[in-house]
């Protein structure tokens, strides 16, 4: 966890404009737009947004959507809460964890959801069930920072700053393997649609691509400059996004890139080696990494405008109206959104007062939720025109 004092900022001027005259002294800051070209628009104040009660009583850490109109989120505040991201109401709380949830998420079209811990526990839990845990999961020696489940939610992938990742039965709580892994400090963890692997970032500035029927590492992509924060795999199995730490501007970009192909023999994976093309000189800082799991040849492309570490990237599903996009999210308390292929920054918010963004969930192809600090879950609008507009329509 970032220290405190780079989780609040002071009323001036947007970080993304310093010489923009407008003072940010107000929840909702003026609305920015990054141009493909590269120039900066405003379109004056954002519109208030309908404000509800506060789904937790503190920094929200974590968020993840569930279907079709659900969300569900973790907190410093030690519970869970399965909310109405339409209507900010919380449907459902669940409390069990003896220190502050780090990672929520849910397998699609299933009952459960998991939630990670400092308590060094990842835990189950049961929709329109108990307000207690279905299942612990009890393995690890320091904070549980990956979670990832399988699409059926019948197996459970955990890492932790202990430098282990673990594999887990969902319905016994058993853990089926356990994998040590030198200076493997887990950030996080996403599953591979279809897939029996893992993707899973670092702060030793790597990503790892895991085999989870061994539990072994598949391939390593190459170091990057910073520590990697967070990852996300596209809809359809083939790329995969890292973001990176970063400070002052430098780097605080994300980064597409293409996978190496990975060839199935005989039910263990080969991967063929990675041939990066960077389309930044500069490749230091907050980053996104998309990486193609399939293609021979890997394919590498930054997204860079962020101010500080950019905690947290997701594929966008797939709409009629954009072009396929990604989303981040950074200490700077702004959220960009970008073409996934040209690495155009086609809109960015600020959000004033919610202090660090820690999370990002895609409810669909123009709905994100941003957990915050500060100022609970922000739900966001991505408003398809010939400049997309990102604006704040919610906050609970």
């Amino acid at each position: 966890m970032p220290p405190q004092s780079h989780w609040g900022r002071a009323p001036g001027p947007c970080p993304e404009h310093p010489d923009c005259a407008q003072s940010i002294i107000s929840f909702h800051c003026c609305l920015c737009l990054c141009r493909a070209d590269g120039s900066m628009g405003e379109v004056g104040p954002a519109r208030a947004a309908p404000q509800h009660s506060l789904a937790h009583s503190d920094a929200v850490t974590a968020v993840a959507a569930l279907k079709p109109d659900l969300c569900v989120s973790g907190a410093r505040d030690k519970s869970l809460a399965v909310c109405s991201w339409r209507s900010g109401a919380v449907l459902q709380r669940f409390t069990g964890h003896q220190r502050e949830v780090t990672k929520v998420t849910s397998a699609p079209d299933s009952s459960r959801v998991f939630s990670a811990s400092r308590d060094k526990t990842a835990m189950m839990w049961e929709l329109q069930g108990t307000p207690g845990p279905r299942q612990h999961f009890a393995a690890h020696d320091l904070v549980v920072t990956g979670l990832a489940v399988s699409p059926d939610a019948s197996q459970l992938c955990t890492g932790s700053r202990d430098n282990t990742v673990c594999k887990w039965d969902t319905e016994t709580g058993r853990c089926l393997r356990r994998a040590i892994t030198r200076r493997n400090l887990v950030t996080h963890l996403c599953w591979v649609p279809g897939e029996p692997y893992v993707i899973q970032s670092s702060e030793d500035k790597t990503v790892r691509l895991w085999d989870l029927r061994q539990l072994e590492v598949a391939h390593g992509f190459p170091a990057k400059q910073h520590i990697q924060t967070c990852c996300d795999v596209s809809p359809d199995g083939r790329l995969c996004l890292s973001t990176s730490s970063g400070t002052a501007g430098e780097g605080c970009e994300a980064t597409s890139c293409r996978f190496p192909a990975l060839c199935v023999s005989i039910g263990r994976v080969r991967p063929v080696g990675v041939t990066p093309t960077i389309y930044n000189e500069d490749s230091s800082g907050p980053s996104c990494q998309l990486w193609d799991l399939r293609q021979t040849r890997s394919h590498v492309c930054e997204y860079k405008g962020h101010f500080q570490t950019t905690t947290s990237g997701v594929f966008l599903p797939w709409g009629t109206t954009l072009a396929p996009s990604i989303a981040t999210a950074s200490l700077d308390s702004t959220v960009k959104v970008w073409d996934r292929d040209t690495t155009a920054c086609l809109a960015t918010l600020y959000l004033d007062g919610a202090g660090a963004l820690s999370s990002l969930a895609a409810c669909d192809s123009s709905t994100l939720l941003c957990a915050t600090s500060s100022s609970g879950i922000h739900v966001l609008r991505l408003r398809a025109s010939a400049e997309p507009v990102l604006e704040e329509v919610g906050v609970f």
